[in-house]
């Protein structure tokens, strides 16, 4: 070094300050080194005249915040160009509205939905292999081929900090209310589906009995249709192996839907085998409820999710006379398909066939969402699959309970509001008891209830969930119809074996996706009331209209003061009581 200073650096912004001595003249400053100028200098004199000059016009303050707003804008914006390069042309319009936290994180990474399929695509589809003594069933029922799934950037899920409030107090309304819930929009909550079926606890191979010349025998209870189970069986089927076979419904027959007593069309059951994606599905029985109409379907949804209607001849009658069912067997977003030689008297027991085996009525879906004929979804599926399983990895969510958690509860309930026969509701309570069924307590925890509000079912089609709907079924078959009650002995049952359990969310939150309507019965007796409330002819209308408003005092004072004046001696009686001057 020749002796001479290169200048401090200021503390913040980094510009050089000149210093006190004048700069040799064979001693360039350093940022001519980093950046050679553009003005051209014609001699070393000039050169001293100029560079003061830059160097105190660079060292004001607003010069130089300038000068750091326009580098940092330009360098915002390389990165904005660098992390969108390949997504330019995503189409950014999503029917569900959600805040911008949300967008940027499904925006990040993700192609366009125009031709997308979801990363699990069966390749090829495989008729499920049924035979009159089995049912074959395992984790690897599909033939699949894998493409390369979207690959998210590692932030957290854009609804993990979104808390749940309580639903807003209202003095006014009593009852239960929907609560808010976080989702994704519905297009993009469909890429979030998983790439591959989930694993299956223990269980790898499920499989089903069938027999083709089943004999009545109500003694050890159940029916033809579930192929009455004898205890030890039952008690054989909760001993969880990897492969097991169960009795799960449709007994006789060849396959589900054919000579089972829960019959369908032959071309409806091969369009339900080709529901390969996700399944929504409900039911009405003894034209018991109205149909109503899903709301905020996503177009995703309407062109790869499966709706499916299951009706009796009873309501197949009153919908082509009412909701415009024709030959095409659609209303609206629904197919309906009609269920003859139904295996039970009850509706209600009948709608628990498709309610808990959608696994043995659409072989080759990978998840369902079950609804009850009374509820109207206002949520897209996808969304609802994204929130309540795949978010969290769980296989199977219901929602429990709004006030009861305790199935000593729910029986007392149900025989209070007559639901069934109370008889059968104190033996199949006593049956639990001598299993060992307690009363809900904390020490269950985490389990959070044991009675679910069972009209919405949300599953992943793997052997451990198949096995539970089965064994669920089988108890509301052996049993009464009134499914929360049997809910938490299987639950437990299968828990106590395997490392799986159950997504029971908030019921409030199950209101959030579904609105719930009045059965059939009672709106038609809300109308009936209505039409006894005559309103008043015209006539009498008119002359209420027309008559002077009546008194506001007191009827009993007025007659009090009406029998004074009456007397002999009361001013308005008195001769001189009119004239100002009358005695007082």
């Amino acid at each position: 070094m020749t002796g001479a200073s290169l200048g401090l650096r200021s503390g913040s912004y980094g510009s050089v300050q000149q210093p006190s001595g004048a700069l040799l003249s064979t001693q360039s400053p350093p940022y001519l080194f980093r950046k050679p100028s553009k003005i051209s200098l014609s001699g070393p004199r000039e050169r001293e005249r100029i560079l003061p000059r830059i160097c105190n016009f660079a060292g004001r303050r607003k010069v130089r915040m300038l000068l750091l707003l326009v580098a940092s804008a330009a360098v915002l914006s390389f990165i904005t160009v660098v992390s969108k390069g390949d997504d330019a042309s995503a189409n950014p319009d999503t029917r569900m509205a959600f805040a911008d936290q949300v967008q940027n994180f499904v925006d990040s990474g993700i192609p366009p939905l125009n031709n997308f399929r979801p990363p699990f695509i069966p390749a090829k589809k495989k008729k499920v292999g049924i035979t009159t003594h089995s049912h074959q069933e395992s984790a690897t029922t599909h033939n699949v081929t894998h493409i390369s799934a979207p690959i998210f950037p590692p932030k957290l899920h854009p609804c993990d900090s979104f808390s749940s409030p309580p639903p807003p107090a209202d003095k006014r309304r009593i009852g239960p209310r929907p609560c808010p819930v976080c989702y994704v929009p519905a297009e993009q909550a469909a890429l979030l589906m998983p790439p591959s079926p989930s694993a299956s606890p223990v269980l790898k191979n499920l499989s089903y009995f069938s027999e083709d010349n089943l004999i009545a025998n109500e003694s050890i209870g159940g029916s033809i249709f579930g192929g009455y189970p004898s205890l030890l069986e039952r008690n054989e089927s909760f001993n969880i192996k990897e492969s097991m076979m169960v009795h799960c419904g449709f007994a006789k027959g060849k396959k589900p839907g054919q000579g089972t007593g829960f019959d369908i069309n032959d071309t409806d059951l091969l369009e339900m085998e080709e529901c390969d994606d996700v399944v929504v599905a409900s039911a009405i029985f003894g034209n018991y409820d109205i149909m109503q109409q899903p709301k905020n379907i996503s177009e995703y949804a309407k062109r790869n999710a499966c709706f499916y209607m299951f009706v009796d001849e009873q309501t197949e009658a009153y919908m082509r006379n009412s909701s415009g069912l024709d030959d095409s067997k659609r209303v609206g977003l629904w197919k309906t398909v009609v269920v003859r030689n139904l295996p039970y008297v009850d509706a209600r027991r009948n709608g628990k066939v498709p309610k808990l085996l959608l696994h043995r009525l659409f072989p080759n879906a990978r998840f369902s969402l079950w609804i009850d004929g009374k509820l109207e979804l206002v949520a897209d599926p996808y969304q609802v699959l994204e929130r309540f399983l795949w978010r969290k990895n769980y296989t199977l969510a219901i929602s429990r309970h709004y006030r009861r958690f305790d199935v000593f509860e729910e029986a007392e309930a149900n025989k209070a509001a007559g639901k069934y026969d109370n008889a059968s509701i104190d033996y199949q309570i006593e049956f639990y008891k001598k299993e060992g069924l307690t009363p809900y307590s904390s020490s269950k925890l985490p389990i959070t209830s044991d009675v679910p509000e069972g009209c919405v079912i949300i599953k992943e089609h793997i052997p451990i969930t198949n096995l539970f709907t089965c064994l669920w079924f089988n108890e509301v078959d052996r049993f009464t119809s009134r499914d929360q009650i049997s809910f938490s002995t299987v639950r437990d049952k299968i828990m106590s074996q395997v490392n799986w359990t159950i997504n029971m969310f908030m019921d409030c939150e199950r209101r959030n996706f579904v609105v719930q309507a009045y059965h059939r019965d009672l709106l038609e007796q809300r109308k009936a009331l209505a039409a006894l409330v005559r309103p008043p002819p015209p006539a009498l209308a008119n002359d209420r209209l027309t008559r002077a408003p009546p008194s506001r005092k007191l009827p009993g004072k007025i007659s009090m003061r009406r029998g004074r004046d009456k007397r002999p001696g009361s001013r308005r009686h008195h001769p001189r009581a009119a004239g100002a001057g009358g005695n007082r």
